[in-house]
């Protein structure tokens, strides 16, 4: 049975989504760790201090408004984010959100920030090219350019914050802190308007 919304493209079901999640995540760690091998790559580490805690908190707070200022300016990406929130989030049910936040927060950011950065030279050309991979890694079609194009952005904001604080822990905590928060914000149906990256 087709998606009414989307007549080229099945619904998911919960254990779908979970295994594409957990196969996607799988993948990423392993990409991240060849090339570390192969390149001999000093990764980006994430260092637990207070102030990357509260500066990871803060990011994904201030991602996640904007992503729903954008959502209720930007007709295009509100309607490739709301085909995406129906398709991924859905059929999931509230404890799978926390999968939602640490799976692709974990290994989505060892490759990109923590592998791709150092590795293509740790300076504003990298962040530019990661941040472009980032946000091609999050297109599902070509109508769902709206949703790459934020991603995009988002891959900078978290590549930037790798960038100025050496630390890996600050884009980890803020990208799955916005899955998890963007997520129940679409659970409880308050508002679809805080999509995840």
């Amino acid at each position: 049975m087709a998606n009414s919304n989307r007549p080229d493209l099945e619904p998911l079901t919960r254990l779908q989504i979970l295994g594409i999640m957990g196969i996607t995540a799988l993948i990423l760690l392993l990409v991240a760790k060849i090339w570390q091998r192969l390149d001999s790559v000093t990764i980006l580490l994430p260092r637990w201090t207070s102030e990357a805690v509260l500066l990871g908190i803060g990011l994904a707070f201030a991602i996640t408004a904007a992503s729903s200022l954008i959502y209720r300016l930007w007709p295009a990406y509100r309607h490739s984010a709301d085909l995406y929130l129906e398709l991924i989030l859905k059929p999931l049910i509230w404890p799978d959100l926390l999968w939602l936040g640490l799976l692709p927060g974990l290994s989505e950011e060892l490759l990109f920030r923590g592998v791709m950065l150092p590795a293509l030279g740790f300076n504003w050309s990298a962040l530019v090219f990661s941040s472009l991979l980032f946000g091609v890694l999050h297109l599902s079609g070509l109508k769902q350019w709206p949703y790459m194009v934020w991603a995009t952005m988002v891959g900078f904001v978290l590549g930037y914050s790798a960038l100025a604080t050496g630390n890996l822990l600050v884009p980890i905590l803020a990208h799955i802190l916005t899955n998890f928060v963007a997520s129940c914000l679409w659970k409880t149906g308050n508002s679809v308007g805080f999509p995840s990256s």
